[in-house]
């Protein structure tokens, strides 16, 4: 079966950072787009950072130059550190894959920050 499993969510003080992880499973991972994506109590789900096939990155301008994102393919995983978070940051946040007409999610990790 296809699965996508974040990890690395959690609390962090402002100004800190968190690395989040997104493994698969049950599909070519080599040939998909993986996105992150976010979405805060009470607003529209947005996006944070996307990465291509051949490892190019696209960012929202929120998060350019704090949110790097990553892949490896014999892992199977995508990252995305996240580095002077603010409040701002406090969201879900959702591992994309899509290729062509196909599209997974995985369920999200939680990530807080406050003081």
């Amino acid at each position: 079966q296809v699965q996508l499993v974040e990890a690395g969510g959690g609390l962090v003080q402002p100004g800190g950072s968190l690395r989040l992880s997104c493994a698969a499973s049950g599909f070519t991972f080599r040939t998909y787009v993986m996105s992150w994506y976010r979405q805060a109590p009470g607003k529209e789900r947005e996006l944070v950072a996307r990465i291509s096939v051949g490892s190019n990155p696209n960012y929202a301008d929120s998060v350019k130059g704090r949110f790097p994102v990553s892949r490896d393919n014999g892992r199977k995983t995508v990252y995305l550190q996240m580095n002077s978070l603010n409040r701002e940051g406090t969201a879900v946040y959702y591992c994309t894959a899509r290729w062509t007409r196909l599209e997974y999610w995985g369920p999200g990790t939680q990530v807080t920050v406050s003081s």
